[in-house]
Formats: structure tokens, C-alpha cells, sequence
């Protein structure tokens, strides 16, 4: 379990990646030194490698879109920020990075030394990886330094955004999917694939349903990919965030789902009622099981429901053979909350899997724990400032890329 953040983007081989051309690179540039110049910002330079040492890592970690464009544009903004953060003299010091990769690795449930031989496996660099962090901690140092006393929430502020706003704790999604593991077979073009789907099917609802019912792998196939109602506030932020202002019929995607990708299309938004505390984590339960696609995984799914009615069950039933988590809505890998949030305390959810299909992976609702009010209050305050201080941050970088000298080498 703990390498499966690694193990996609070593089924695709280190040779293939290293060698792929950067989509922003022409051709008499890739013949130059990859330690010559991509792009001159002020009086630093980013480097051919940089770029696509970052790629790989982003590759690595399963970040979206456009891997190469997002590299060069990071390493841009990175050079422009660190520079702001040597004027003020607040650049990550040697505890403040390790503390960041030891916070990074964990994610991914390694200690720093075994996350860093890991993706060396991959090709990343070490000082690829403590750049990437100490960056943002530079930055983070330079907006907190910056704005952390012009970012103060007043309570009036908290009482209007509980009065005026729609309880995230309270509101409910409907969505349709589409869900497709990686392969072998399929590695190399499922992502772009996908993308093509979601173009093709958006605001087209039956024919979504009808895709769902030949291509998904997920459970909700056999309903045209609905998944039901579910709590907004159990969908991953970042996939939240794109999902909300969607239209009816629209779709987004493609997103990673662990080993899968998925696309999803609105179906319909709509508040809960109000006054409910907000989650604060969810405790769930996974227990691996052959492929469902097999005799032998239909009967261990089946043995599973008729044997287990609570999480502790599973004590006196399959000792040994499950793990017991306990993790804020945030923090729970994206395929396990969409799983999670259909699901009452004591339903199992059949529809994640783990090595390329072959691993079924149970996931049982064991209990959602609530704050008290003052605790949702504190929620919402921290909620605000975060935001507060990103808006900061987005002007700020605005700025300095507006006095800035980038040359981007022809």
C-alpha cells in the first residue's frame, strides 16, 4: 500500500519518460546542453533539466494537466518568489526543509530517506524534491511575513459566512462517472483518451449514461454511471472545487483516482439542511480482495457482507487482514472518498482497486466524526484566512511578474 503514489509511473519505465520531448522545447533546443538556459528570469536562469527533472516529479506525483507547460511555469514563478523571499530574509533554512519533506513523504506513508530513494527509483533527483519544498516554504514565509496582520477574520465576518454561504457540511451532489484503471495497455494513452470523452459526452446526459454502462469499471456502471446523492463536504477539495460550478450535464475531467482516471458530469446540486456540525474525520476500513472480474473475488465480496455488519467485526472475522483508518475528509486518497461518501456507517463499497485491477479493495464506512459548533466556527475563520491569504499571494506574484524580465530562449 505504502508505494502505490510510485508504482503507475514505474510500470511506464524510466527511459520512456527521460526521453519524452518537452511540448515547449523545438527541436534546435533539445540538441543544446540540458544545463543551458530555457528561460532568463531577472538575473537567474531555469535550466532545460530543471524543467524536466520538475515534470517528472509532477508525473510522479499525479499532478494534472499539462506537466511540462506547469514545470517551466512553476519554475518561473519559484525563481520570482525566492527572490522576493532573499530581499526579506526568509528563505527555508536547512530545519524547515526537512521538516517539509518529512511531511511530504509521509503522504505517501515513507520516511524521508526511504520517499527520496523511491523516487530516485523514478529518476528524480533528491535536490529536485528539496527545491520543490524549500520553494514553497520560502514563499509561504514571504506571505505569512507579508500579510498574516492584514489577513484578521472578524467574528461579524465568521457569523455572515455561516448566515449568507451554503453549509459545505450540509450540501449534497449528484454526480455520473466514469471510471477506467490503468493498464499496460493502456498507460500511455488512457489519460488523453479520457479527455476526448469528456469533450464528446459534455451536456450530453444519456449518451454519458450509456458511455458509463461500456467503458466504466466502477460499480455505479450498472446504474449509467449515477453515483446518488452524496455529502459535497466528502468529495476531495481540489476535485470539489471544479465540480460545484458546473451545470447540469457538464462534465470535468480527466482526474486521477489512485490507479484509475476518471471523468465525471453534473447532475444536480443541492443544499442540506442547515445547523449540521461540520466532519472533522472519517474512520473507515480497507480490506483487499481478489478481482472482483474473477469466481474467487465475486465469493470473497460476498463472504465479506454476510460475515461483517461493523468495523469491529473485522477484528473477530479477518484478523490481520484489514487496516483501520481515522483521516480528515481532506486527507483520504481521492478514490477511497468518492467510495466513502455514498456509504452509512456499516456499508462496504466494492469499487476501488489496487494493482492494475488484480487487488479488490473493500472499503467499509466505520463512523463520521463531527466538531462541536465553536470547532466549526474555528473551521470556518481558518477557511476564510486561507483564502484571505491566497488572494494575497496571487496579487503579490502578479506583481512581481509584471516588474520582472523573463526571456524565454527561441
Amino acid at each position: 500500500m505504502i508505494h502505490t503514489l510510485l508504482s503507475p509511473l514505474r510500470r511506464l519505465g524510466h527511459a520512456t519518460l527521460l526521453c519524452v520531448p518537452l511540448a515547449l522545447m523545438t527541436a534546435p533546443a533539445m540538441a543544446q546542453s540540458p544545463f543551458s538556459a530555457a528561460v532568463s528570469v531577472n538575473d537567474s536562469v531555469v535550466t532545460y533539466y530543471e524543467i524536466e527533472q520538475r515534470a517528472l516529479f509532477l508525473e510522479v506525483i499525479r499532478a494534472p494537466g499539462d506537466l511540462q507547460e506547469q514545470a517551466l511555469e512553476d519554475l518561473v514563478n519559484e525563481r520570482l518568489q525566492v527572490a522576493e523571499a532573499v530581499r526579506m530574509g526568509v528563505v527555508a533554512g536547512p530545519e524547515e526543509i526537512e521538516a517539509g519533506v518529512r511531511e511530504f513523504a509521509a503522504r505517501a506513508e515513507l520516511e524521508p530517506g526511504e520517499f527520496i530513494r523511491a523516487m530516485a527509483e523514478e529518476g528524480v533527483a533528491a535536490e529536485t524534491i528539496r527545491d520543490f519544498v524549500a520553494n514553497g516554504i520560502s514563499w509561504r514565509n514571504v506571505v505569512r511575513g507579508r500579510f498574516a496582520n492584514r489577513a484578521v477574520i472578524t467574528p461579524a465576518e465568521i457569523d455572515d459566512a455561516l448566515l449568507l454561504a451554503p453549509r459545505l457540511e450540509s450540501a449534497r451532489i449528484l454526480l455520473a462517472e466514469i471510471v477506467v484503471p490503468f493498464t499496460p495497455q493502456n498507460q500511455d494513452v488512457l489519460r488523453s483518451e479520457m479527455a476526448r470523452l469528456a469533450g464528446d459526452l459534455n451536456g450530453q446526459i444519456d449518451r454519458f449514461s450509456e458511455a458509463a454502462g461500456r467503458f466504466s469499471a466502477a460499480g455505479t456502471r450498472e446504474n449509467g454511471g449515477v453515483t446518488g446523492w452524496r455529502p459535497l463536504a466528502e468529495v476531495p477539495p481540489a476535485l470539489r472545487e471544479n465540480l460545484v460550478p458546473l451545470a447540469p450535464g457538464e462534465t470535468w475531467g480527466p482526474v486521477s483516482l489512485g490507479p484509475a482516471v476518471a471523468i465525471f458530469q453534473m447532475r444536480g446540486l443541492a443544499d442540506g439542511p442547515r445547523g449540521q456540525p461540520p466532519i472533522t474525520s472519517v474512520q473507515y476500513a480497507t480490506i483487499p480482495l481478489p478481482s472482483r472480474a474473477t469466481e474467487a473475488g465475486v465469493a470473497a465480496a460476498t463472504a465479506l457482507r454476510a460475515d461483517i455488519d461493523v468495523c469491529d467485526d473485522l477484528y473477530g472475522q479477518r484478523p490481520g487482514a484489514f487496516e483501520i483508518f481515522d483521516q480528515a475528509p481532506g486527507a483520504i486518497p481521492a478514490d477511497i472518498a468518492m467510495a466513502l461518501a455514498t456509504l452509512d456507517a456499516g456499508e462496504i463499497a466494492f469499487n476501488v482497486t489496487r494493482n492494475e485491477g488484480t487487488v479488490q479493495l473493500a472499503v467499509m464506512m466505520c463512523a463520521r466524526n463531527v466538531a462541536d459548533p465553536e470547532a466549526g466556527r474555528e473551521a470556518v475563520r481558518q477557511q476564510l484566512f486561507t483564502e484571505r491569504m491566497s488572494g494575497y499571494a496571487d496579487g503579490l506574484l502578479e506583481e512581481l511578474r509584471a516588474d520582472a524580465m523573463i526571456t524565454y530562449t527561441p
